[in-house]
């Protein structure tokens, strides 16, 4: 169901300190519209080479972002790179062009249930997710800003458009996601950082 949502902010969340258990972090608001909202990672249950990111609460589907690998155990959260994204339990298929020069042409392009999206970097702090308007959907736009510091930090959530639940689920999703190479410098010292801490950490 297409709907008009009213912008709300999601502020900073962390779990207490558990010995033995990683500390889980993210955002949690609540939606007019769709309810509470709950932004999570490394979300439960925690595995070996793999870090996930979950949203879930009210009237969103349950959306998770997973990286795997052996540098996925150096990480807080779920990268861009061998990534698998699912809403609902159902595959997002997932591709971009890691040599563009632009935003727009390093965006993450997402297909979902039929429908085509877009995530653009608007910065370090912001992106905007688009459903792609097709014959029979004008589409939608969802803005996320970052704001803050420390605690007071906050995510907020804007649309342009009649949203529908998976919309609101990957725009939410994305803010618990390592979205650094959707721009090209991002790319680059995400690079340098992922080679300085593999090399620390097989040294060590």
């Amino acid at each position: 169901m297409h709907t008009a949502i009213t912008p709300f902010a999601l502020v900073r969340w962390k779990s207490p300190k558990t010995p033995g258990e990683p500390r889980q972090y993210g955002w949690t608001g609540t939606s007019p519209e769709f309810g509470e909202v709950r932004v999570v990672w490394p979300a439960l249950p925690h595995a070996t080479n793999a870090v996930v990111t979950e949203v879930a609460g009210g009237r969103l589907p349950a959306a998770r972002f997973e990286t795997r690998g052996l540098l996925s155990d150096l990480v807080s959260k779920p990268t861009l790179n061998r990534a698998t994204c699912r809403v609902d339990g159902r595959l997002v298929a997932m591709e971009r062009n890691r040599w563009a020069v632009t935003h727009r042409g390093r965006a993450l392009r997402m297909r979902y249930m039929g429908d085509d999206y877009r995530l653009t970097a608007l910065g370090k702090h912001a992106y905007r997710l688009e459903r792609l308007r097709d014959d029979e959907d004008p589409g939608v736009v969802v803005t996320a800003h970052e704001t803050g510091v420390g605690s007071g930090r906050r995510v907020t959530l804007r649309a342009a458009g009649r949203v529908l639940p998976a919309d609101l689920a990957l725009a939410a999703l994305f803010s618990g996601v390592d979205r650094s190479v959707l721009t090209r410098r991002g790319a680059v010292r995400a690079g340098f950082k992922r080679m300085f801490s593999f090399w620390a950490e097989t040294t060590y």
